[in-house]
């Protein structure tokens, strides 16, 4: 059964790693899926590609989530392109890590701006675009819970963050029949952080399965938040 059929999603940073996974992930669920890409355009196109053979429709759109007129853009885009909007996965993110007094001013705003600012402006536009049985995912960080490492202050800060904003949209958007949940996955093979990489061993020991997860397993979870299994899920 395609849980999603007929649904438009829209998923930010969708041309690689855990976006990518999902966006493919929602597309053999049935949905069309639109993405957004910062640089990687030919990335972006195969994931289209890579929709489009599953049946659906898909379409790459460029957009820095560091810039607010473009991710409201993105979604009045996408509702307009495919006629409405029923999913978004707030997944764009970056990840800027170091000793915090090398992140200065700019390091913050613009972790704060794509990592905070971005999903609340592209939810909040989404929102006017969805009726019952919309759905909002939020990509969090295990780091949000427990910070292991130095050199995480600012990006866990950024993801903790998320915490309250999933909280206050699930209570605003709740009675509209719109839910919102915040995914944190664990240590996962992505680009940022490769399974075979210099601390990968250590990460691993501190893991209940002791491995990585991969992509597909997060997009499993969020799929099934997206779906209609996912109507009690907030």
């Amino acid at each position: 059964m395609n849980k999603s059929r007929g649904k438009v999603a829209l998923v930010t940073g969708g041309s690689r790693g855990i976006g990518a996974a999902v966006a493919l992930r929602l597309a053999r669920e049935g949905a069309d899926v639109v993405l957004t890409y910062e640089r990687d355009a030919e990335s972006a196109a195969k994931v289209v590609g890579q929709i489009e053979a599953e049946g659906r429709r898909g379409l790459a759109i460029l957009a820095d989530s560091a810039d607010v007129a473009a991710v409201i853009g993105a979604v009045d885009e996408t509702a307009a392109t495919f006629g409405g909007l029923d999913i978004l996965v707030n997944n764009a993110g970056v990840f800027l890590v170091g000793p915090a007094e090398d992140l200065g001013p700019s390091e913050f705003d613009r972790t704060m701006a794509v990592n905070v600012r971005a999903p609340y402006v592209a939810s909040q536009a989404a929102a006017r675009h969805m009726g019952d049985g919309g759905r909002i995912v939020s990509i969090g960080s295990n780091v949000a819970e427990r910070t292991v490492f130095p050199g995480f202050s600012l990006y866990a800060t950024s993801k903790t963050a998320l915490i309250g904003m999933t909280k206050g949209l699930a209570r605003d958007l709740g009675p509209r029949g719109i839910t919102v949940n915040l995914v944190h996955p664990g240590p996962t093979d992505t680009d940022a952080n490769p399974a075979d990489g210099p601390n990968a061993d250590m990460i691993r020991g501190l893991t209940a399965l002791g491995h990585y997860a991969e992509p597909d397993d997060i997009a499993a979870t969020v799929t099934y938040l997206t779906g209609v299994d996912g109507g009690f899920a907030i």
